[in-house]
């Protein structure tokens, strides 16, 4: 039988890390996936998926994200029942992730909705980096956008300045 599911959306909270009495850790945490369809309203809705992984991955999860990150996830469908206090049986079904990927850098986000305060990011090789779509950078970080075109295309990596691009064979990967 197959039981995969593969998931991606963002996490309604930070991850809840505990440990077993043997010493496993075991992350528990809830993904906001949307659906493909909008409502009568025209409003998107969401489903709330109730994931748990386990023992390291577990660990770096929690290390690495937090309430409103994008994360894919792999794993599959389990169902489980318990007793509460009350003793009444209750059910629970989950995804028990046995995989997962990060899919935005782990700074985005983190300053909440001021993104346009945040200082420009360093990578690796010292250089700061920005979201500079539409444009070139030059060595310093500053936009070298075509202002000739009239289109402010900023948002936009695959406007250009309608230059032809000079592509040879031993260019391409194939």
């Amino acid at each position: 039988m197959i039981n995969t599911v593969v998931l991606t959306g963002r996490l309604t909270r930070d991850v809840d890390l505990r440990y077993t009495q043997s010493g496993a850790a075991v992350g528990s945490f809830t993904l906001a996936v949307d659906r493909r369809f909008t409502n009568q309203n025209g409003d998107r809705e969401a489903d709330f998926v109730n994931c748990v992984i386990w023992r390291k991955s577990a660990e770096n999860l929690a290390n690495f994200v937090h309430k409103g990150s994008l994360l894919g996830v792999e794993g599959r469908l389990q169902t489980r029942n318990y007793e509460n206090k009350q003793g009444q049986r209750v059910y629970v079904t989950e995804v028990v992730v046995e995989n997962f990927t990060l899919l935005e850098p782990r700074n985005s986000g983190q300053s909440g909705n001021n993104a346009g305060n945040q200082a420009p990011q360093q990578n690796p090789f010292g250089t700061p980096q920005s979201n500079n779509f539409g444009g070139q950078a030059d060595h310093n970080g500053a936009n070298q956008s075509n202002p000739s075109n009239g289109n402010d295309n900023s948002a936009d990596p695959f406007a250009g300045s309608g230059d032809q691009i000079d592509i040879s064979d031993d260019d391409l990967p194939f």
